[in-house]
């Protein structure tokens, strides 16, 4: 009976170095978003619930943003390892000479739009001839209308643009000051109509050939030379978070609402779990999160037509898809 106790003590005393040992194993990798929490950003949260960064020697912490200009110096100060923020905002830096590199985009063409009133609907870009719009600053729909206008053979000039603070675009359109505004219609639009408990009419920038890389993953051509197998294992566990979302909407918002303060209603967040999906495209054969040359190509295009930058760089400044798992 003793040396059974004393074999059981020793197995659990081992069991607890091998688990502290594991513990100390794990790197850490601080992530930072670009903005509040959203429906968007679920399956980081359900790859962290489900451990899959753990099961990488990981410790990952996810961070909220207040945009990405200060999500990129926080990552050029070596703050943090990866930031999540538009696709379109670092090949901007990039082409300004900042070192980073998009390692995974998510989302190839954000979802943006211009939603209306349905009595005053703008569907198709001829609508916006006309209309009232409000824009703020870095409203990135605004930034690029004029190039929108043209390859949609849109007169511009008949677009009125009402400058105002971000506080005031909501009340002035629902006042009917303007007759549309920009939207995320995967966040925005649903969470508009949540509140309000009204139907709007949304025109679908996408649908007419606005290409603007959204939600991508970046990180500083340092730490892709440091650090790339850590990485590589953090692209791989996030991989699975977003496989895991397609599946599991209930669950990955459940995550996502678990971590967030004073969280929207389940039924909201589901439901920009739900949309954000169908935006988190990749191409065929390849593995989530490639980087498709084209797409870059399209957006530098936007980019220079639109003033944002002066000239643009060789393509294989911007990205590397080396990182990514195999598919």
């Amino acid at each position: 009976m003793t040396g059974k106790w004393v074999s059981h003590f020793i197995g659990c005393a081992i069991a607890m170095l091998l688990a502290l040992s594991s513990s100390h194993a794990q790197e850490n990798v601080n992530v930072r978003f670009s903005w509040k929490l959203k429906g968007e950003y679920a399956p980081f949260y359900l790859a962290q619930q489900k451990g899959y960064f753990a099961k990488q020697g990981l410790k990952v912490r996810l961070g909220e943003g207040a945009g990405s200009e200060a999500a990129l110096g926080s990552l050029i100060q070596g703050q943090e390892d990866v930031v999540i923020i538009p696709g379109i905002y670092a090949l901007s830096a990039a082409s300004k000479g900042m070192p980073i590199k998009i390692i995974a985009l998510y989302q190839p063409k954000a979802p943006t739009g211009i939603v209306s009133h349905l009595d005053k609907p703008i569907i198709k870009p001829k609508d916006l001839e006309g209309k009232t719009l409000a824009s703020t600053v870095g409203d990135t729909t605004m930034d690029y209308l004029k190039v929108f206008c043209s390859e949609n053979h849109v007169d511009c000039d008949k677009i009125k643009i009402v400058m105002m603070n971000v506080q005031a675009r909501l009340p002035q359109f629902m006042n009917r000051q303007v007759d549309g505004m920009s939207t995320y219609w995967n966040i925005d639009l649903p969470q508009l109509e949540y509140s309000t408990h009204q139907k709007f009419a949304l025109l679908d920038m996408v649908k007419y050939g606005q290409v603007v890389p959204g939600l991508s993953a970046v990180t500083s051509d340092a730490d892709i030379a440091r650090e790339p197998d850590k990485l590589k294992r953090f692209l791989l566990a996030l991989n699975q978070g977003f496989d895991a979302t397609k599946d599991e909407v209930q669950p990955a918002a459940q995550a996502l609402r678990a971590a967030w303060q004073a969280a929207p209603p389940e039924e909201l967040v589901e439901t920009q779990v739900r949309l954000s999906n169908e935006t988190f495209t990749m191409p065929a054969g390849k593995a989530r999160g490639w980087v498709d040359e084209k797409v870059l190509q399209a957006a530098l295009g936007l980019l220079l037509k639109s003033g944002q930058i002066k000239e643009a760089k060789p393509i294989n400044v911007y990205y590397s898809n080396k990182l990514l798992p195999d598919h």
